[in-house]
């Protein structure tokens, strides 16, 4: 732990130095949150309902968004320290091998929750209001975290294995795109069947609802359940494949 703790500060001073990391993952998603709220949002009205808040009704899909693009940095940074050959020379010295790769996991979970908070506050500003009680809210911010914990690991493994930094974080923009085939957006009912279909079980449509029904202090029902299964089984999944490739390197 003491290991992990130092190279987590390491990656940490890196980002704190330069935020423009930090700011470049905010900036494109409060931008489509101002492109939807102010320009689409009043052709949203009729498929809502006019008693809805759009601000509040696609902030969780914007949250997504921001964090699946925060976790491409996780496969950046970790091919720019293999290419840079500090996983080698961490291996020659008296750390554990799983600290570096814990250390990027954990960089990435607080990055993203910094990105998380500064959307959020721009959404108050926006009018997004909350009835969630104190318990609602942490596991609003819980489900959040789970999901970025889900998709460092998925960023890990490109991070390790990718042959060009292109290719290391290309594998977010798939993930990106999935929350405008889902509920983030509009009711999926207003979808045609087929997309209705992949919409309704994709892993962001439970995703989205079980963190806005939190946010709106409502009912979550078995969604979280199904939100869960889907972040804790693809989580599982690829952190293995990722320390098989991470000891496959012989690091």
């Amino acid at each position: 732990m003491s290991k992990t703790g130092v190279l987590f500060g390491r990656l940490m001073r890196h980002i704190l130095r330069s935020p423009d990391t930090i700011i470049t993952v905010a900036m494109l998603p409060i931008a489509m949150m101002l492109l939807f709220v102010y320009v689409f949002g009043g052709a949203m009205k009729p498929s809502l309902g006019e008693n809805v808040n759009y601000v509040s009704y696609m902030l969780p899909g914007i949250l997504l968004i921001a964090i699946a693009s925060g976790t491409s940095y996780t496969a950046f940074r970790m091919y720019e320290d293999r290419e840079k050959g500090i996983f080698q020379r961490f291996a020659s010295m008296p750390i554990p091998r799983s600290a570096a790769l814990w250390a990027h996991v954990l960089t990435s979970l607080v990055s993203n929750m910094i990105t998380v908070a500064i959307i959020f506050a721009v959404a108050l500003l926006m009018g997004f209001r909350s009835s969630a009680g104190i318990l609602e809210w942490l596991a609003a911010i819980g489900i959040l975290a789970l999901f970025t914990l889900t998709l460092t690991w998925v960023a890990v493994v490109p991070g390790i294995t990718a042959k060009t930094i292109d290719g290391a974080s290309a594998f977010s923009y798939p993930i990106i795109f999935l929350p405008f085939i889902s509920s983030a957006f509009v009711p999926t009912e207003t979808m045609p069947a087929a997309v209705r279909w992949f919409a309704e079980n994709q892993p962001v449509t439970s995703i989205v609802n079980t963190v806005r029904a939190l946010l709106n202090g409502q009912t979550v029902g078995s969604e979280i359940w199904v939100a869960l299964a889907w972040c804790v089984g693809i989580g599982a999944a690829f952190w293995a494949l990722a320390v098989r490739s991470y000891r496959g390197r012989g690091w």
